[in-house]
């Protein structure tokens, strides 16, 4: 069940895609939306103070940090207080006597990535950005303490992030934990998709054979999906994942993160290293 999704919110324009995104899904599943934003602190903002600086250059420093961490605080919110006359939510910080949307905003302050580990923890589900898509710093970080720090599932947000992630559901899947993670956190959606592609590749690492197991657990919840099997290098699963996402016409991609070590994906390359920096459809990962 969910019943609480949390969208970290920079300031930086590009935002707005991403939330106008959190909001389709706590309309569709009548949910609560709670709209954050991190405002850090000057002095953590500013790298290498100390040693070879004087009093005066520190304090200057200081209060440009400070400026512009308050300016990126206003236009957040100014973003949400839009985002509430565009969708309609009521604004509630509390659950209501029947299941409905609502959205509330949270101003919290310290370093991003310790406190999206903290709060995404009370979340079920939490929306971000793609990164390399927006030239906003904090967005990797943002995805790496949601992914890594919470236990949560994030769906990540890709350019052209508009309509309906329900409608058309691919599974990418491999048999790890991270993919069963993955699907058993998305099955509401899944059960209430339109239709449902399990995609297994078939390589040195991987037999076709597991997702045949999966769509076994799948029918259990109601879901009779279709499944494709195909060959691939293990070099060249990533590519061969996103093609058969658009042969199916998939709106959404449930997947395992980071199912191998993330250093030797970084270094290496991987499925999930490719497909977040190709998917054009959102994905909703786990790890």
């Amino acid at each position: 069940m969910v019943a609480t999704i949390l969208c970290p919110l920079s300031g930086a324009p590009e935002n707005k895609l991403v939330l106008d995104k959190a909001y389709s899904v706590a309309k569709d599943l009548k949910c609560h939306l709670e709209v954050m934003h991190v405002e850090p602190e000057a002095k953590e903002s500013i790298p290498l103070l100390g040693e070879g600086m004087s009093v005066a250059m520190v304090e200057d420093m200081i209060r440009i940090a400070e400026t512009e961490a308050s300016s990126r605080a206003s236009r957040a919110k100014q973003m949400f207080d839009d985002s509430v006359a565009e969708h309609g939510l009521p604004v509630s910080d509390r659950p209501g006597p029947e299941k409905m949307g609502t959205v509330a905003w949270r101003h919290e302050h310290g370093r991003e990535d310790e406190v999206i580990a903290r709060i995404g923890r009370l979340h079920d589900i939490i929306v971000v950005a793609r990164p390399g898509d927006t030239e906003d710093v904090l967005t990797p970080m943002t995805l790496n303490a949601a992914i890594f720090e919470t236990g949560r599932p994030v769906l990540v947000v890709p350019p052209k992030g508009a309509g309906s992630i329900r409608k058309r559901i691919a599974i990418s899947w491999n048999g790890s934990v991270q993919s069963a993670r993955a699907v058993s956190k998305a099955i509401r959606l899944l059960e209430q998709a339109d239709a449902v592609m399990v995609l297994t590749a078939e390589s040195f690492q991987t037999s076709g054979a597991v997702g045949a197991e999966l769509t076994q657990y799948l029918r259990w919840h109601g879901v009779e999906p279709e499944i494709k099997v195909f060959e691939s290098p293990a070099s060249n699963v990533g590519p061969r994942l996103l093609e058969e996402c658009d042969k199916f016409g998939a709106d959404l991609l449930v997947q395992g993160a980071y199912t191998h070590s993330r250093m030797r994906q970084l270094i290496l390359g991987g499925v999930t290293k490719h497909v977040l920096g190709h998917a054009e459809i959102p994905m909703f990962m786990a790890h």
